[in-house]
């Protein structure tokens, strides 16, 4: 199963449609995504603050918004992780 991490905050309507883009992925099933609320951290909020919504891959590497399901796909496959 690919983990992933969506960094986003409430009432961020572009985390919603990042939310759907994962979960309307091919083979979403063996996808897991963490929805980390930054607004908890001060850290979080310094560090993604601007950028969200941002998709964490589990090799550390991060997707920025503005993102589309085929590059969330094609940063699956650079990651060499498999759906």
């Amino acid at each position: 199963m690919i983990q992933l991490q969506l960094f986003s905050t409430a009432g961020c309507h572009l985390c919603e449609l990042a939310v759907e883009q994962v979960h309307n992925l091919p083979a979403a099933d063996n996808i897991q995504l963490q929805i980390i609320e930054i607004g908890d951290d001060d850290q979080l909020v310094e560090q993604y603050g601007i950028r969200i919504p941002v998709i964490k891959f589990s090799d550390d590497s991060e997707l920025n918004w503005p993102f589309t399901q085929q590059d969330i796909l094609q940063k699956i496959a650079a990651a060499d992780l498999e759906l």
